[in-house]
Parts: C-alpha cells; structure tokens; sequence
C-alpha cells in the first residue's frame, strides 16, 4: 500500500503474455443447461447448550475437591477413553471411577458430553450408564431432547445382535423411553424399514406392545414418508389391545396432509370422532395446514368455524398456519382479502395472526394493503410488533410517497408502538432522500435515545446508509462519534468509508481513511484493496490500480472476481480489449470464477463495436464455465442484431432469454419491435407487443 500512488505506464506491460481469449464456436448462444442439483439433510431447529470451560460449575468443583479431576473437561475426557477402549468393562469402569460422584453431577455434565462425544454408540452406552445410575438425571427433559437431537446428527445407532448382548452383559437394559428415542431418530433419519423391523422384534428385547410405542413408531414412519407402514401398525394396534388415542390420530392425519390426500385427512377424522375421540386443537391445525397444501384454502376457513362451533378454541399456531396456507395457495390479493374478513371478525384480536399476515403482505410486496390494515386494526388497539413493523416500513419504503411512511412512522409512536432499528433506518433513509438534515439528526438522536446504536455493527449501518446517500461528511462525524461512545471502529467501518469515497471518485480522502485503518492496526483484505482499485477507476487512474492489483499478494490478500470484475470493465471502457481478456484468462488461470459482471464487460462492449463473433465466442465459454447470463447480456446481442437487420435472430435470443430463466424486460421487447416496424413488419411488430402486455 506505500506503492499507492505510482506513474502511469503501458497497460499491457501489467499482464502476463497470453492467448486464446476467443475461443470458436459454431454454435450461436446455445441454451444454459443448470448443473446437477445438490442434496443436503434437512436440518432441524433444536436447543442448543454450550459450556464453555472457562468457569468452574458447582458440580465441577465438588468433582474437583472429591477425585482431583480439576474440570468438567477432563472428566469427559476420562469417560470417553473409557468407552472408546473397546472393552466390555466399559459399564463397570465408569461405576467405580464416577460413581461416587453421579449425585453431583447436573444435567448440564450430561449434555456437555453428549455434545462433545463423535460416536453415537458412546452416547449411547453413556445415557445407558446414565439411565442406569441415576434414573431422574437421565429422564431430565434437557436431557432427553440433547439426546435426541444427536442421535439423528451423528447417528443411526444400529441395535446389532453384539451390541444387545454388550449391554445385556453390563446388568444395563434398553428401556421403553430409551427404544422411543431411537425410533424417532431413525424416522428423522428416513430409516422407515428399519425403524419397522426393530418394533416387530420388540418381544425379544422384552417389550410388550403399547399405545406409546405405536405412537412413537407410527410417527417415526410418517416422518420418513412411509404412510403405508404407519396405516399397517395403526391396524395392528387393535389386534394388540392398544387403542389408538389423539396422538395416533392427529399423526396419520398429518401425514395424509402431508401426502397430499386431505380426503383421507377428513376420514379419519370422522373415524376419530366415531371412536370417541373429540378432535383437538392439534387436529384442527393440521387439517387447515393440509387444505392450504391442497389450494383449497376456502375450506380451512371452512375448518376454522367448525372450531368455532364446536368450541376448540384456536390458538396462534392455528391462524398463523391460516395465513401462510392462504398466501401459499391463492393469489395475494385475494389471499388479503379472505384473511382480513377472518381477522377482522374475531372477537378477540389477534396480535400473532396480524403480525403474520404483515409479515405476508410485505413478502409479496403489498406496501398500501399493510400500511391499510395498519391503520384500520390500530383503532381496535393494534400495534405491530417492532420487528414486523420494520419489515413493513422497508416495504413501504419502494412503493409509498415519502409522507406517508412518515405519517405510518409517527401514528405507531403515537399508538404505543417502539419502532426498532430497521424501521428508524427507513425513516432516517427518506429524510436523507429529501435532503432534510435537521430531521436525520432528530431521528438518529431519538435511535441513541432508546439504545439502538448499541454496537459496532448498528454504528456500521448507520454510516453505509449515510455513505449510500452521499453524505459523507456525516458519515465521517459518525465514525467519530461512536468512538467517542466507546465503540472502536473496525475493519468494516473503515471499510465502508474507503467503498462510498471511491465510489465518489474522492480517492484522496479514500487515502486519507486507508491511512487511519493502518494506524489503528488493522490490514487491508480485498475489500478495502478493491474498493481502492474501484475508487482510482472512476478517477481514471488506471495505472494506479493495477499497481494497488499486483500490490495485493505482498500483503497476502488475493483478489476475487469483484476485484478483476472492477479492472476489466475500465479497461474496456478505454478499448483495451485485448488487456481486459488477459485478465480476463488470468483469473480463471488463478481458480477464480467469473461470473455474469466477468464476461458482460467484455461481450458488451464487443457488441457495441460490432465484433460480434468475439461475443458469442465468449457467450459460449460464458455458459461452458456456469456463468448465467442477464438481462443486460441478452440485450446486447438483440441490439446489435436489430442493427444488423438480423430480426429473426434477434427474435430467437428473447426465446433462449425465456428458457433460460430470464425474463425479456420492456427494452427488450421494445428493440425487436423497433426493428420489425422498420422492416415494414408491422403485423408481426403489432403481435409482439400484445404478447409483451401479457408477459411484462
């Protein structure tokens, strides 16, 4: 970076000699073909305990003054050594060196280890020890649901013939609420068949059946999408005296739902309530969730006044499974309009379901109908809870006038609403619009007034926001400022600052903001390195960046596509066509890969001087290396073949556009129809555009 400023030189003396930068193809913008898709475990939302070893637990410390092991770490590691040894001791070693101090052992201990332990047959073999020392430690729900969790993460545990016999011979035993919490893990695990073997050798293991374990392995079934296994052990449970109850029901219910077959959905139901069994809460939920699945969202409000009638009362899982369903499965306005009538004839307000379907309206870009349902619940005593209302300002922010969002702004303040960070941001961004200071410095006065510029990365945003808009002074005075409040600036503040001033084109405060970066010892990444190239750029000072570019291993940063991205489009942008393909091949020589920005630089300009071939020679590589090309790719090549009178082409590229997952956009549209009026084409002209006003 002391290198900063340099002389200018030939340009092409800064790459490597190279060749082949257009490559032939016979083959004119050939359709992109995704690459094979990727698969991944589901993953699932659960508690997660971390304890960290840098403070002694009561329990440690009682282990500490009886056995000399000086932390809850070492006593892990000591058990883990033991059942790693591959002796079948294992049960009666763990008694004599922690038996003594099981009773002081916490669930925090327990969870600990199970976290920490890599083999499921060691979690295993230690809820065994467990279980079989102290039975309550071992039933703690804590406990239980950690266990759960990572028998599904690291497992399956296989009950193989050895194994059993292994924890026959210690005196331990599987017990019912040990083979529930296996089963449920090898459903989540989508082992259906296996999970269905183990329940039909439950009487050698010593098991009789139960309602429970039905229910455990039914429900194990449904979730590996095994809906025929689950029907089979729901007709079994009769022959065994087990009868079913709400649990079994409500399971074969979902995954009726689940499957999309509601009719069988609504059968059980009526069976349910033949038996006896007066649906629940539960069920009714899950049958609204399947009528949404189903795009039949008039009868899950049909659902919803059953309830009604039959006095279940819903809860907020009820109406939010309402209110997603309905946006899943109608149009948005009509999705509005069917929720609002719901709502707004609840005797009770619904805070939750108003929140959610806020949450809707902003998701499908409906500023007015959430800022209306704001204002007509408000007078029923409604206030948004701070994080949707955020969503609902940043929504309204692209489509409402600047006075209303302000007047939304001030009517939840006044009705008792605490706007959060988002939603201040959005206010300070439209008076920062209107280039109304007295106002920003009002708002962001009232943020540090309730707390919300509490940390580094609120200050952060706080200044891109500022930097975004240009005021950079003001930006500069924060950066101070939170400095002053005890928050130190960091690499991404000064960062932040050195981005706007360059895209500002004021490289010599850029300089000045590198400067303080240095002193205050942080190193530059390639961030701050592009952003610097970027700056120098726009102040046509390209020689100074491809000095800052090859300056950047002395520093260990290398530079990534945004970094070659910058460089090639300036160098175009000065013709130097053949200096912007080199480092263009550079890149891709480093394992870089460029993206869409990477080669638009390039094939856009080709198309501008007419070296057409080039650009298609490039739109191949372009597709070859999965790069997927834009809207702003596509017109180029339209443009130039509409200027070449090559219509017909022109009109094959907006096909490939389409299948290719890229909408035509109006300009477009409007280049080809130019061209075919031009050529006396009008019939053809007159029909595109009808179907432009369909599909635009």
């Amino acid at each position: 970076m002391r290198r900063f400023r340099i002389k200018s030189s030939r340009l092409s003396k800064r790459f490597e000699k190279g060749g082949g930068a257009y490559p032939v193809s016979s083959h004119f913008l050939p359709v992109s073909v995704p690459a094979n898709p990727t698969f991944h475990r589901t993953q699932s939302t659960s508690t997660s305990y971390q304890y960290l070893s840098l403070s002694i637990s009561p329990c440690e410390k009682n282990i500490d003054k009886d056995s000399n092991l000086q932390s809850i770490s070492t006593c892990q590691h000591r058990v883990l050594a033991i059942l790693s040894e591959n002796n079948n001791n294992w049960f009666s070693l763990l008694s004599k060196e922690f038996q003594p101090y099981l009773q002081r052992i916490d669930p925090r201990f327990v969870i600990s280890f199970l976290q920490n332990a890599h083999n499921p047959v060691y979690l295993l073999k230690f809820y065994l020890w467990v279980s079989s020392s102290n039975p309550k430690l071992a039933k703690d729900s804590s406990v239980v649901r950690v266990l759960s969790d990572f028998l599904w993460r690291k497992g399956p545990v296989i009950l193989s013939e050895d194994l059993l016999r292994e924890v026959k011979s210690c005196g331990c035993y599987i017990t019912e609420d040990l083979l529930c919490i296996l089963i449920r893990s090898w459903g989540r695990l989508g082992l259906a068949k296996y999970a269905h073997d183990v329940f039909a050798q439950m009487p050698l293991m010593g098991f009789r059946p139960s309602t429970r374990l039905y229910n455990t392995v039914i429900n194990a079934l449904v979730t590996a999408n095994s809906l025929d296994l689950a029907y089979m052990k729901f007709q079994q449970m009769f022959s065994d005296g087990c009868p079913p109850d709400h649990f079994t029901y409500n399971t074969l219910i979902h995954g009726a739902c689940k499957q999309g077959i509601i009719e069988e959905a609504v059968r059980l139901l009526k069976q349910m309530e033949k038996r006896g069994l007066s649906p629940n809460v539960f069920t009714y939920t899950i049958l609204i969730d399947g009528f949404c699945k189903s795009n039949r969202g008039e009868e899950a409000i049909e659902v919803l006044h059953v309830m009604r009638q039959r006095n279940v009362l819903p809860t907020e899982a009820t109406y939010r499974s309402l209110v997603h369903g309905l946006f899943h499965c109608l149009a948005p306005k009509r999705a509005y309009e069917m929720t609002t009538g719901v709502l707004e004839n609840e005797p009770v307000l619904q805070g939750d379901a108003c929140n959610t379907l806020l949450y809707c309206l902003c998701k499908n870009g409906m500023a007015r109908e959430a800022r209306d349902f704001i204002e007509k619940l408000s007078l029923r005593g409604f206030v948004p809870d701070a994080t949707v209302f955020g969503a609902v300002m940043v929504c309204c922010m692209k489509t409402l006038g600047f006075d209303d969002l302000h007047l939304l702004f001030e009517n939840f303040i006044k009705n008792g609403g605490k706007p959060g960070f988002h939603a201040y941001i959005s206010i300070v961004q439209g008076f920062l619009k209107e280039r109304n200071h007295a106002e920003v410095c009002k708002y962001i006065k009232q943020m540090d007034t309730a707390g919300l510029l509490s940390s580094v990365v609120s200050y952060n945003e706080l200044i891109n926001l500022l930097g975004e808009t240009g005021e950079m002074d003001m930006a500069l005075e924060m950066s101070s400022e939170m400095r002053h409040r005890g928050f130190s600036p960091n690499l991404v503040t000064y960062n932040t600052l050195i981005n706007w001033y360059s895209k500002l084109g004021e490289v010599n405060k850029a300089r000045d903001i590198l400067k303080k970066l240095l002193e205050h010892g942080f190193r530059p990444d390639k961030i701050t390195f592009t952003s610097i190239i970027d700056g120098l750029c726009r102040a046509h000072q390209l020689a100074d960046a491809l000095k800052c570019f090859h300056e950047m291993p002395n520093w260990g940063v290398s530079p990534n596509a945004l970094t070659y991205n910058v460089l090639m489009r300036s160098l175009c942008e000065i013709r130097a066509f053949r200096d912007a393909s080199m480092l263009l091949n550079q890149m891709q020589r480093e394992g870089i890969k460029p993206d869409c920005y990477s080669f638009n630089a390039l094939i856009l300009n080709f198309c501008r001087v007419g070296e057409v071939n080039k650009a298609r020679s490039l739109f191949s590589d372009m597709l070859r290396l999965g790069a997927v090309p834009d809207k702003y790719t596509y017109n180029a090549f339209i443009r130039v073949l509409c200027d070449e009178n090559k219509i017909d082409e022109a009109i094959e590229i907006l096909r490939i556009m389409k299948l290719n997952g890229c909408n035509p956009n109006p300009f477009s549209y409007q280049m080809v129809t130019e061209a075919l009026k031009n050529a006396g084409r009008f019939e053809e002209a007159q029909k595109l555009e009808r179907y432009k006003e369909t599909t635009v």
